[in-house]
């Protein structure tokens, strides 16, 4: 987060809260992973207000290594490989779900890759320009950045379900914005503005607006007003029987 540790833990507790509600309106088992997004942000942002803590001296520099792993494990690691099984489990069967399972295989070597480099090379944390920089010599490599994106981006943009895709999209704008403003703080800053975003997971769950075997509103699922017209006519019809 790019502001201070309040503004982290802050931040982390409102999305935290999202999270935890978006939970309840989960449905089907094989959405529940991308319903969770919501909350493994917020724990994120709660991780990074340990970091901000650590950096300005509040606590010792053991927990701040620690705080700072676990925060890069997730954005650099965990997070291109978890977006697109997410998406993946609730794809119906199709040409996308097969491209959707290859991005998945892509992001398991990046999640190989980065995860390697933060255990075995040294990482260094810092303060710049109010935002926290995270450096580690293999993690930033370009062409493994190529293939983050490709993981986690793509996903979102190949999905059957409308509400995904338009996270995907609104996922690469903030990506491109923060790139050129802020690209010296990229995962800390775009990280904040995804996990913001998580708002709308929680909106569209609540309105059943994701429905895994029939996407983009086919079912009754999307149309609940629908339902007792057609217990009506079914009545009507068995009167008439």
């Amino acid at each position: 987060m790019c502001f201070s540790a309040t503004a982290s833990f802050v931040s982390a507790g409102v999305i935290a809260t999202i999270g935890v509600a978006t939970l309840r309106h989960v449905r089907e088992p094989r959405a529940l992973l991308f319903a969770c997004v919501p909350l493994l942000f917020a724990i994120h942002q709660f991780t990074e207000g340990w970091v901000w803590l650590g950096l300005e001296g509040h606590i010792g520099n053991a927990g701040l290594r620690r705080a700072a792993f676990l925060f890069t494990l997730y954005a650099q690691g965990i997070l291109p490989f978890l977006m697109p099984a997410a998406v993946a489990l609730m794809e119906p069967a199709g040409w996308r779900r097969k491209v959707i399972l290859a991005l998945t295989a892509v992001g398991a070597f990046v999640c190989w890759w980065d995860l390697y480099g933060l255990l075995f090379l040294e990482s260094r944390v810092y303060i710049k320009q109010a935002s926290i920089a995270y450096r580690n010599p293999l993690t930033g490599n370009f062409q493994i950045s190529l293939l983050y994106i490709l993981a986690t981006c793509g996903a979102l943009l190949l999905s059957s379900h409308r509400v995904v895709r338009l996270y995907g999209v609104l996922n690469v704008i903030i990506l491109t914005i923060v790139h050129i403003v802020k690209a010296h703080v990229f995962a800390s800053v775009w990280c904040f503005y995804a996990a913001l975003m998580s708002v709308m997971i929680y909106w569209q769950f609540r309105n059943r607006n994701i429905d895994v075997e029939t996407p983009n509103g086919r079912s009754l699922v999307r149309r609940p007003f629908l339902l007792p017209w057609l217990r009506l006519m079914r009545g009507v019809g068995a009167r008439r029987e």
